[in-house]
Formats: C-alpha cells, structure tokens, sequence
C-alpha cells in the first residue's frame, strides 16, 4: 500500500475509472471538428457526468 501513496498510483486509477465512464456515455473521440464546437461538445459532457455524480453511482454487486 505504501507504493501506490509514493507513485500516486490511486489518484491515476480514479482518472482512468472517469475516462472510461466519460467514453461510455459520450465515446471515445470527439465528433466535430472545430475548436469552438468541440469545446462545447466537451462542455455538455462535462455536465452530463456531473449531474450523473449529482444523481449517485449505482451499487455495484459481485455476483460470481
């Protein structure tokens, strides 16, 4: 446990658990292609995710 406090290990899996829940609500590219439109195509998804933090992540269950 010491080695993951000393790399910032924890903080790196936190920001990858976010970047695979932004790509599966809003995929993994961007779909315009100027820089106004994708700033506010990031814009909305950056709401999205933080109304669905507002709303509560699900209870994860171990089934097997």
């Amino acid at each position: 446990m010491a080695w993951q406090r000393a790399s910032g290990y924890n903080k790196r899996a936190g920001v990858e658990s976010q970047m695979v829940r932004w790509k599966g609500v809003l995929g993994g590219a961007l779909r315009f292609h100027t820089d106004q439109a994708q700033a506010t195509e990031v814009a909305i998804g950056v709401a999205v995710l933080n109304r669905m933090l507002d709303l509560g992540r699900p209870n994860s269950v171990r089934v097997a």
